[in-house]
């Protein structure tokens, strides 16, 4: 829980059927393409993401599970 903004950031992760990427990889991958604060501090492996019956991912339902911070 970030004391200034009240979330972290937690990236939420599906690989690729037969795919492995460890929690230290993701969190590189975004340290070399964000900025600091948009860094996620956890990574969850999921085996897909919640969606609607449009096919919207349900952040709603991923917050609740996972926490405040998501991106996807």
């Amino acid at each position: 829980h970030d004391e200034q903004w009240g979330e972290n950031v937690k990236a939420i992760v599906v690989t690729k059927p037969g795919e492995t990427l460890t929690e230290e990889e993701v969190i590189e991958f975004c340290k070399e393409r964000l900025a600091s604060y948009k860094k996620p501090r956890s990574v969850d492996f999921i085996d897909a993401l919640p969606r609607n019956p449009a096919m919207k991912v349900l952040k709603t339902v991923l917050r609740e599970k996972y926490g405040k911070a998501v991106r996807y």
